[in-house]
C-alpha cells in the first residue's frame, strides 16, 4: 500500500506559482505511519511523530478514532458502550456528517458516510502546499455505491485528508466533488467529540452574541447572552455565522482546544446531559460529564455544488495548556 506524507522539499515552483507540485509516494513497511486492522478486520492507521503524538483513522467512516498528545493523553473522547461493528457509526472520535446532519432530511441521522468503508486514495489530485505541513498524513476516498445512488441519487467524490503536524496539531480536509451532470446540496459536519474533565468545569468561548438554532426548542432562533457558553443542563446548538477560531476551555485539566476552521460558517455544540445519556444504547449514563461536541458544520445553508465543482472544508485542532490562551 502506498502511503502519502509531506516531503520538505516539495514547494511551490516560483517560475509557476499556481502550480501545485503533488506529494511524494513512500513505501515504508514501519516508521510514522501504521496499518492494522480492527477487530472487525477493518484497516485503522496510526499516525506518529517523533515527538509522541499520534492519531488513529479507521476505514470505516473515515473516522479519527483516537488523538494524543505527546504524553499519551487521550484528547478524544469514545464511550465506553460505543459500538465497534459496520454499519452502526462509533460513538465517539469525529465522525463524519455527510450528506445530510442530524435528521433534517430523508437520510439516516448524520448521512451515511460516517457508515461506509473508505478506501486509501494512492494518487489524490494535488492540495494547496500550505496543506502539505503534516509530519504524517493519509488520504482516503468515498464514493457513492449503487444502494447509496438509491437514497441519495448524486454521483461524488469525497477526498479526506487526515495529518498529524510536528506539534501535535490535527488536521482534516474534506474535498467533495461534484462529479454528476446535474448540481446537488448537501450539509456536513465534523462531529467532534472532546474529552474533558467535567463538564460543569468546561466553558467554550468565541460564540458571544451569536444567533443559534436550538434543536431542543423545534430549532427556534434565539441570540446568545452570555460571555461565554457554560453547561448546566443538555444544550443542542448550532451557531450561526460564527468565526474561524473558538476555544474551549477546561478548567480542570487546564486545557484550551482551539478549533480553526475554514468552509464552514456554523459550529454545533451538543451535551446530552443525564436524561438522553440514559435513552442512548451505546452512551454510559454519567458519561455525559466528560465529553462536549464542538462540531465545525455547513448546516443552516447548505452547500450547493454545480457540477464539476469542489468544495473544501478545513478543520484544524490544537490542545495547549490554558496559561497559553487569553
Amino acid at each position: 500500500m502506498a502511503l502519502r506524507f509531506s516531503h520538505p522539499s516539495d514547494a511551490i515552483d516560483q517560475n509557476h506559482p499556481s502550480m501545485y507540485p503533488p506529494p511524494r509516494d513512500f513505501f515504508i513497511p514501519q516508521g510514522p505511519i501504521e496499518v492494522t486492522k480492527d477487530w472487525n478486520g477493518i484497516d485503522q492507521v496510526t499516525l506518529r511523530v517523533p515527538r509522541g503524538a499520534s492519531a488513529r483513522v479507521s476505514l470505516h467512516g473515515g473516522q479519527v478514532m483516537s488523538w494524543r498528545n505527546d504524553r499519551g493523553e487521550e484528547l478524544l473522547f469514545t464511550s465506553n458502550k460505543a459500538i465497534f461493528k459496520p454499519p452502526k457509526a462509533m460513538r465517539g472520535g469525529i465522525p463524519i456528517c455527510f450528506p445530510q446532519f442530524g435528521n433534517c432530511g430523508s437520510l439516516e441521522q448524520h448521512g451515511f458516510a460516517r457508515n461506509k468503508i473508505w478506501t486509501v486514495d494512492e494518487d489524490p489530485p494535488p492540495l494547496h502546499p500550505s496543506d502539505y505541513n503534516g509530519k504524517a498524513a493519509i488520504d482516503l476516498l468515498l464514493k457513492p455505491s449503487e444502494e447509496d445512488l438509491k437514497c441519495w441519487p448524486h454521483c461524488f467524490e469525497f477526498r479526506l485528508r487526515v495529518s498529524l503536524a510536528m506539534n501535535g496539531d490535527l488536521r482534516l480536509i474534506s474535498r467533495i466533488r461534484n462529479i454528476d451532470n446535474k448540481p446537488f446540496s448537501f450539509s456536513f459536519a465534523y462531529h467532534t467529540y472532546f474529552s474533558v474533565s467535567d463538564i460543569s468545569e468546561v466553558r467554550i468561548e468565541g460564540l458571544e452574541t451569536l444567533d443559534y438554532l436550538d434543536n431542543l426548542c423545534r430549532r427556534e432562533r434565539f441570540t446568545e447572552q452570555g460571555d461565554a457558553i457554560t453547561f448546566e443542563s443538555e444544550v443542542d446548538r448550532v451557531y450561526l455565522s460564527s468565526p474561524n477560531v473558538i476555544a474551549v476551555l477546561d478548567h480542570e485539566k487546564k486545557r484550551t482546544f482551539v478549533i480553526r476552521k475554514e468552509g464552514m460558517p456554523d459550529v454545533v455544540v451538543w451535551n446530552p446531559w443525564e436524561k438522553k445519556s440514559k435513552s442512548m444504547g451505546d452512551f454510559g449514563d454519567e458519561e455525559y460529564k466528560q465529553m462536549l461536541c464542538v462540531d465545525a458544520a455547513a448546516i443552516e445553508k447548505p452547500i450547493t455544488l454545480k457540477p464539476g465543482e469542489e468544495w473544501t472544508g478545513r478543520l484544524e485542532l490544537t490542545a495547549v495548556p490554558s496559561s497559553y490562551c487569553s
